[in-house]
């Protein structure tokens, strides 16, 4: 890997080479199935240096109003848009999902930094004239200090644009760790915000793995650690940051049901499954993998998800029409294709098999043809797991109870689905189940940025969901005030609490 481009760190405004530890790490372009460059592996060493120029930046710009802050991050939002197909690039080359999901992760992203932009008036405080004779009261939220990001390989591009806009707007300075497996976007996140006129110090970026992730999860100048992830790591991110008196969020795994209620409009229903389920690979957190079919629908709805899964446009991310592109690692390929062989050993109808397939011309890419899998039953690994891969597992059900009471008995609740016609069944469904996020006849229900992203039980480890109004809590301490003056002061000293009368 000598000859290839190295991915470096970004510290105190400049990139930067690892301080200590010089090994580097292949990043794949996941359709050819090769290295097309090398991230540098950081440090303990590397951690410290970006906690420090993060350190010693908070006292200025947490001080500047929050006004300028914004200013800030409105002309990197504008430079952001002039460099949508720059980064769009970057994630098909490093990712592999098509042009046109990438795109579409870039402008969720963006929205995210709209939102922050708003931030003189999402820190306003409340104010309580005379609460007793001469005593005014008000609140004021705060910014944390250094704070953390630790970012997935699925959306590296969008998931850092759910925290550090925010947190910089706050008043936070901010130390990013991305994906070793799809580093670039985060160089061109920090380049941007610096052309911008963020000052160095301010936002950092350290490469590398688990000893990185650790490093910044110890650090005693470290406030605060937002994580978006598995749930085995998001569980140990959140214990190991709060075990060290941090404030930590970590968004763990999914397994996301879409039930199909038998007055379904089935077209619609058809193109919300194939879309939800299969598009990025469905390596997504809010990707369907589980379509419940209740009552009657079950062999309607299988038949037209077969139909469409095996014409699914399969391809490089870059080829015109592609609707699916391959997964990120030839280890994920491995996962996926094991778990669909412990679905067909466990009992499983395989209706389409997506194990080795190949796209002509990518034969060493890390392709997984779209998979489906009927009469699957709650016992079954493909049920229980995270997937993480084009395979849409069939439950069926002989009720909306029964949905919700499977849907419910999942360890997992980050998004849940249902299509119908039936308004009485939808608002009953939305209160029933236990999911925090809940889409009707909304496959993907992702809130927009002025809500809160976030799941229940094993999907979120933490008090606060991700971004908008939860984000703003998240990045801000809140501040009680009461004061009165001299001329105010009653005579004698006081023994007791006050009587407010």
């Amino acid at each position: 890997m000598t000859n290839l481009e190295t991915i470096s760190h970004f510290i105190n405004g400049q990139r930067t080479a690892s301080l200590r530890n010089a090994e580097t790490q292949a990043v794949f372009n996941p359709a050819l199935g090769e290295a097309v460059a090398q991230v540098a592996m950081g440090s303990a060493e590397d951690i410290h240096a970006a906690v420090g120029a993060a350190a010693a930046a908070f006292p200025a710009w947490s001080a500047r109003p929050p006004l300028a802050r914004a200013r800030i991050l409105a002309k990197y939002l504008q430079l952001m848009q002039q460099h949508t197909d720059t980064l769009a690039q970057m994630l098909t080359r490093e990712h592999g999902k098509t042009l046109d999901d990438a795109r579409g992760e870039v402008a969720r992203g963006l929205e995210v930094v709209e939102f922050a932009v708003g931030i003189p008036h999402l820190l306003k405080g409340e104010f309580s004239d005379q609460i007793s004779r001469g005593i005014d009261a008000w609140s004021i939220r705060q910014p944390l200090g250094v704070v953390a990001g630790i970012t997935p390989f699925n959306f590296p591009a969008m998931v850092p644009m759910w925290m550090f806009p925010i947190a910089l707007a706050c008043g936070n300075t901010f130390v990013l760790k991305p994906s070793e497996r799809d580093p670039s976007c985060s160089l061109l996140h920090a380049e941007l915000l610096k052309e911008a006129g963020l000052p160095d110090g301010v936002f950092n970026v350290v490469q590398g793995d688990k000893a990185v992730v650790d490093a910044l999860l110890d650090h005693p100048e470290v406030q605060a650690v937002s994580f978006v992830g598995s749930t085995p790591i998001a569980e140990y991110v959140y214990a190991r940051a709060s075990a060290n008196g941090k404030r930590a969020q970590a968004l763990g795994g999914a397994k996301n049901h879409l039930v199909v209620m038998p007055d379904a409009d089935m077209a619609m229903a058809t193109d919300a499954l194939i879309g939800a389920a299969f598009g990025s690979a469905g390596e997504r957190c809010m990707a369907i993998s589980v379509a419940v079919a209740v009552g009657d629908v079950g062999d309607r709805l299988v038949a037209a998800l077969a139909e469409r899964t095996r014409a699914l446009k399969i391809d490089d991310g870059t080829a015109p029409g592609a609707e699916m592109g391959p997964v990120i690692t030839a280890a994920a390929r491995e996962r996926i294709e094991s778990l669909i062989g412990a679905g067909v050993a466990d009992g499983a109808t395989l209706v389409v098999d997506g194990r080795d397939y190949r796209v002509p011309g990518r034969e060493s890419g890390f392709f997984v043809g779209g998979t489906l899998f009927d009469h699957v039953t709650p016992e079954m690994t493909v049920y229980r797991e995270e997937i993480f891969g084009p395979v849409l597992c069939v439950v069926r059900v002989p009720n909306v109870a029964a949905a919700v009471e499977l849907i419910n008995a999942h360890e997992y609740g980050n998004g849940v689905a249902v299509f119908t016609r039936d308004g009485g069944v939808a608002r009953e469904f939305t209160r029933q189940v236990q999911i925090g996020m809940v889409g009707v006849n909304v496959p993907v229900p992702v809130p927009m940025a002025f809500n809160s992203f976030g799941g229940w039980k094993r999907s979120l480890f933490g008090d606060h969901h991700i971004y908008g109004p939860e984000g703003v809590r998240f990045y801000t301490r809140h501040k009680a005030v009461m004061q009165r003056w001299p001329d105010t002061i009653t005579a004698g000293a006081e023994f007791a609490f006050p009587q407010h009368n």
